[in-house]
C-alpha cells in the first residue's frame, strides 16, 4: 500500500481530546498518542476553548508519537486530519485570534438561528446546504451572534475559521478549508462545494474572509519553518486539506461506496450512508453532506445520545467495589437477560431526539417497570433502546430507497461483542467490526498518502489497508 520508509501521520481533533496516530508503510497504526483538555462552560449555553489549546495538545501529540516510536522526522512524508465540525476561530489580518474558539456545542446563538430561520424557507435551505435543521450549532447563525453581540471581534476579524483550518493554517501558515468540513456551515452549497453568497450577505461576512475549498485530499502546504520547531517536523511533511471525522472514519472503515453503512456508538449515534449523488429526503429529516472520497456524498443521521446512556447508568447507579461497575461486566450482564428484557423498555432520548424525529424536548425513560426487574434487566433494555434507534434510522435510510447491504460497527460499543449481538439481531444484518479502532485516523492517514501520491487510488487504498476484525451474524 505505501512505500517501504514512509510513515504517514493522522491528527484526530475531537470535542475534548486531540489525537495524534503515527501509520506504518503498511497502513498498520504503530503509535497513538492522546492529548486531553477541558471546554470551558460559564453557562449552560457557552461552551468555549482558547484556541492556543488545539494547537499546545496537537504540537505535544505529535512530539510524544515521534518520541515514542523513534521515527526520524524526515521518514514522515504527510500528514492530514480528521475532526469535529462547527467550532468557529476569528482571527485578525495579522493572524492573530482574537477570542476564545465558540465550540460547537454551544448554543448562544439560538435568536439567530430563529432569525436565519425566519428569512429563509426550509426548503430552500436544506436543497442549497443539505441541512435539514436551522440549529445555533452551525457557524452561520455563531458569526451573526458575534456581528450582534461582539461588534469589535467581528469587526476585525480577517478570517472565520473552523477549528481544522485553524490548525492547518498554524501548521502551512496557508489558508484552505474543504467541503467535509464546510458542509457544516450553512453557508456552503452542497452540490457546487462553494461558498452561498446569499447567506454570506445575510450575516455580513465577504468571500475574502473564508478560506479557499480545496479537495480533501489535496496538498495545502508543508510544514512551516515557523512552526518547525513547536511540532519537531521535518519542513519536508505536506500537510492534506483532511476531513470532517465522520467521513473520514467512513473511509478507514472502507465505507466508500452505496450500499456500505457505517455506525458509531459512541457518546452520540451516528450514520454514515455512502451514496453517488445528492440525496435528499422529502420529510427533511436527514443530513446530506460530501465525502472526503472524490465524487461521492454521504446521508448521515444521527441520534444526540446512544453509548452515553450505559456510561449514566453506570455513574448514576454504581455497585460497590468488587460488583458488576465496568461497561464489559454490565454488558456481561446484559447477556444473560432474553431479549426483550422481560418487558421492560428504555427510551434512551436523554436530551432529546435528532434523526427521524427532530424534538429537543423529548427525554428517556423506563417503562414497564416490575418487581422481577433486576440492574442486568435495565442494562439490556437500554442496550437494546440504543439498538432500536440505530434501526429507526436505518429504516429512514431504506425509505430513501438507500441499499444497506453492509453494517461496519465503530466507536467504544464496537468492542462489546454481547452489544454488536444484539444489533445484528435488531437490525437483521451481519454486523463488521474494522481491525483498526481509529478509523478516523486511519481515514485521516489515507487522505494522506493520496495527496502525498504515495498512492494514486483510494479504493485500492481500503482494499489493501482496512481489514476486518469481527463479523457477527443475526
Amino acid at each position: 500500500m505505501f512505500v517501504a520508509r514512509d510513515y504517514l501521520l493522522s491528527i484526530d481533533v475531537g470535542t475534548t481530546s486531540i489525537k495524534v496516530g503515527l501509520f506504518q508503510s503498511d497502513g498498520k497504526m504503530k503509535v497513538m498518542s492522546t492529548q486531553e483538555y477541558g471546554l470551558l462552560t460559564p453557562s449552560s449555553n457557552i461552551v468555549e476553548l482558547p484556541a492556543d489549546v488545539y494547537w499546545a495538545s496537537l504540537c505535544k501529540g505529535v512530539r510524544e508519537a515521534l518520541d515514542e516510536s523513534e521515527v526520524h522526522p524526515e521518514s514522515i512524508l504527510a500528514l492530514s486530519l480528521s475532526s469535529q465540525a462547527e467550532t468557529l476561530i476569528c482571527l485578525d489580518d495579522k493572524g492573530k485570534v482574537l477570542r476564545n474558539a465558540i465550540v460547537w456545542l454551544d448554543t448562544r446563538a439560538e435568536e439567530e438561528s430563529r432569525e436565519i430561520a425566519e428569512n429563509f424557507s426550509p426548503e430552500l435551505l436544506y436543497e442549497v446546504t443539505g441541512l435539514p435543521e436551522m440549529s445555533p450549532v452551525w457557524p452561520a447563525p455563531k458569526i451573526l451572534w458575534l456581528k450582534k453581540n461582539e461588534a469589535d471581534t467581528f469587526d476585525q476579524t480577517s478570517k472565520f475559521l473552523i477549528v481544522k483550518d485553524y490548525l492547518i493554517w498554524k501548521l502551512t501558515k496557508e489558508f484552505s478549508t474543504e467541503p467535509t468540513e464546510s458542509s457544516s456551515t450553512f453557508y456552503l452549497r452542497l452540490k457546487e462545494k462553494d461558498w452561498w453568497d446569499e447567506m454570506l450577505d445575510f450575516i455580513g461576512i465577504k468571500r475574502y474572509q473564508l478560506p479557499p475549498i480545496l479537495r480533501s485530499h489535496e496538498v495545502v502546504g508543508s510544514i512551516s519553518p515557523e512552526t518547525k520547531s513547536d511540532l519537531g517536523l521535518s519542513t519536508n511533511t505536506k500537510v492534506i486539506a483532511g476531513s470532517m471525522d465522520q467521513m473520514a472514519a467512513a473511509l478507514g472503515a472502507g465505507n466508500i461506496k452505496p450500499g456500505m453503512i457505517t455506525e458509531n456508538t459512541g457518546t452520540a449515534l451516528a450514520v454514515v450512508a455512502t451514496v453517488d449523488e445528492p440525496i435528499y429526503d422529502p420529510q427533511r429529516k436527514v443530513p446530506c453532506a460530501p465525502h472526503c472520497v472524490p465524487g461521492m456524498f454521504v446521508l448521515y443521521p444521527y441520534a444526540e445520545t446512544s453509548g452515553i446512556v450505559l456510561k449514566w447508568f453506570r455513574d448514576t447507579f454504581p455497585q460497590d467495589v468488587g460488583g458488576k461497575g465496568n461497561y464489559g461486566e454490565l454488558l456481561e450482564l446484559a447477556s444473560h437477560i432474553a431479549p426483550g428484557a422481560e418487558g421492560l423498555l428504555a427510551l434512551p432520548h436523554f436530551t432529546g431526539t435528532a434523526c427521524p424525529d427532530f424534538n429537543p424536548q423529548a427525554r428517556g425513560a423506563f417503562v414497564g417497570i416490575s418487581f422481577k426487574h433486576k440492574r442486568a434487566h435495565f442494562v439490556r433494555a437500554l442496550v437494546e433502546s440504543v439498538a432500536f434507534m440505530l434501526r429507526e434510522n436505518l429504516d429512514l435510510l431504506k425509505g430513501l430507497s438507500i441499499p444497506v447491504k453492509e453494517v461496519r460497527s465503530l466507536g467504544g460499543a464496537a468492542k462489546s461483542d454481547v452489544w454488536l449481538k444484539i444489533k445484528a439481531d435488531v437490525l437483521n444484518t451481519p454486523i463488521e467490526v474494522p481491525e483498526c479502532s481509529e478509523a478516523a485516523s486511519l481515514g485521516a492517514a489515507i487522505l494522506a498518502a493520496v495527496g502525498a501520491r504515495v498512492i494514486t487510488d483510494i479504493s485500492q487504498a481500503v482494499k489493501e489497508g482496512v481489514n476486518i476484525q469481527i463479523s457477527l451474524d443475526p
